[in-house]
């Protein structure tokens, strides 16, 4: 009977596990799917809104907020607990969706998807440390694969229901379809999730989280609008930036429960995972960037064949992250980070021996080869940031590390645009025009194909350098990654 009994409590206890791990995955596709849907109505928001001056920063203002909030929610979750930073995050997420399709104009548009993105601070690192907490060692790594892998599902399929919303339904619905699924994750968390955590007071660090919001906000914003702003400005938001965070290093030294836990970076695995982290985003901006431009403008392919190399790559990173998970049960973080790492270097190369008679298996075999490698390299660097912190930590160091890639993105997209404003200014002073109307089938086709030739080469060349840039890029990423102690491992089951 006791044995029944015990049986009955087990059988509970993985349904219970397996409803809070569904909700962790549902939430973090919501999240992933917000990046990629909006993209495809945008042009129908912006021609019934107006205000085409705010078109970038409808997805700029997602970014930052949830950036710039994932560390301090990483923490509080770290204080407080998992469920009711997730309850707070969920809430503001659904909110700001069904506020986002309400917006009568672009400007509530913009502070609405700030809202948006404040939820989505706290949904991102709090679904990977969820599922951190309740599986371990090589099941922890298959179930963060498997995480990891609805943003590559996210990238595919988020264009395509977009584009059913936008032509059977209206564009609020771009947003709206995200209520019921966040209504359901809040659910299942309040009915499945049974967290055990000891009660105690806190001493939220108010001024830290301030600090570190607008420090990181600055330079978030200075990376991502770095080709927009003004030279004064960009210059002011870097200065400001570095001495908001100057600030808050010294203040946090002398707070008995600090928002951002310098101690963890004494960690080698933590410090090295997450510079890892940062280097693999970086990489993901330099190869994605202007991948379908590439394509489009260079190679002269239809937005079709643009967007099934981009999907192509997505999907790679999907089943990158499922190797990983199986490497890592045979072999230790340090070599499963280094095949990652000579991944993205080898697909960088193979994007940066192109030239303007490249074929699109060229092209996709470089795409592909990188997506791989984000897939190996994201999942272990995660992995290995909480392998040596305990429940109190894994929260601030999962959400440090998710921070850091974001970090790298922004600052890959800052060098990025600088980089082909350069060669394009140096190489055919006056082709930015021209350049833009490559990208649009219409004008294209109205040039002329000499120009269409001088044109697209000059193009081809501004992104080689794009592409060299990931292959350093890359090799930062491998350093990283032959940094990991060799003895950090899961046992074999």
């Amino acid at each position: 009977m006791n044995d029944f009994m015990e049986q009955q409590v087990r059988d509970r206890s993985d349904r219970r596990r397996k409803a809070v791990t569904a909700a962790c995955m549902l939430s973090a596709f919501m999240v992933a799917i917000e990046i990629t849907i909006v993209g495809i109505a945008m042009p129908t928001i912006a021609g019934q809104l107006g205000d085409f001056n705010l078109f970038t920063w409808v997805f700029a203002s997602y970014i930052l907020t949830s950036a710039v909030t994932t560390p301090v929610y990483g923490r509080l979750a770290d204080l407080y607990g998992r469920k009711l930073i997730y309850y707070i995050g969920a809430a503001l997420f659904i909110a700001g969706s069904l506020l986002c399709g309400l917006a009568s104009n672009m400007l509530w548009l913009v502070f609405f998807r700030m809202v948006q993105g404040m939820g989505a601070g706290a949904l991102q690192p709090l679904t990977v440390t969820i599922l951190s907490d309740i599986y371990s060692g090589p099941d922890r790594a298959k179930v963060l694969a498997w995480q990891s892998s609805i943003w590559g599902l996210a990238a595919i399929l988020g264009p395509v229901i977009g584009a059913f919303v936008v032509q059977f339904l209206t564009w609020p619905y771009i947003f709206w379809i995200n209520v019921p699924i966040g209504i359901a994750t809040l659910a299942v968390m309040a009915l499945a999730f049974d967290e055990k955590m000891e009660r105690r007071d806190h001493k939220v660090d108010y001024l830290g989280s301030v600090l570190m919001m607008l420090g990181a906000g600055a330079l978030l914003l200075a990376a991502i609008q770095s080709q927009e702003l003004p030279t004064n400005v960009f210059i002011a938001l870097i200065v400001g930036g570095a001495l908001l965070l100057a600030a808050l290093f010294l203040h946090e030294r002398r707070t008995p429960e600090p928002i951002v836990p310098f101690n963890l970076w004494r960690i080698r695995t933590v410090t090295v995972s997450n510079f890892g982290a940062a280097c693999i985003g970086a990489v993901l901006a330099c190869a994605t960037l202007y991948l379908t431009a590439f394509v489009q403008g260079v190679l002269g392919f239809s937005p079709i064949w643009a967007g099934t190399v981009y999907a192509a790559q997505s999907f790679a990173w999907s089943c990158g992250s499922l190797i990983a998970a199986r490497l890592l049960s045979r072999i230790n973080f340090a070599s499963t980070a280094a095949i990652g790492s000579t991944l993205l270097i080898i697909g960088s190369i193979t994007l940066a021996a192109m030239d303007n008679t490249a074929g699109i298996v060229w092209v996709t075999i470089g795409a592909v080869t990188i997506g791989v490698g984000m897939g190996l390299c994201n999942t272990t660097f995660v992995l290995a940031c909480q392998s040596e912190v305990g429940w109190s930590d894994r929260g601030g160091a999962v959400s440090t590390n998710i921070f850091l890639r974001m970090i790298g993105m922004s600052i890959g997209a800052g060098i990025c645009g600088a980089v082909v404003n350069f060669w394009l200014a140096r190489l055919a002073p006056g082709a930015f025009d021209v350049v833009r109307q490559l990208l649009d089938p219409e004008l294209r086709a109205a040039l002329s194909p000499a120009t269409l030739a001088e044109v697209s080469g000059v193009f081809w060349m501004a992104l080689r350098y794009v592409y060299i840039a990931g292959v350093l890029f890359g090799a930062g990423a491998l350093v990283c990654a032959l940094s990991l102690p060799r003895t950090l491992r899961f046992q074999r089951t």
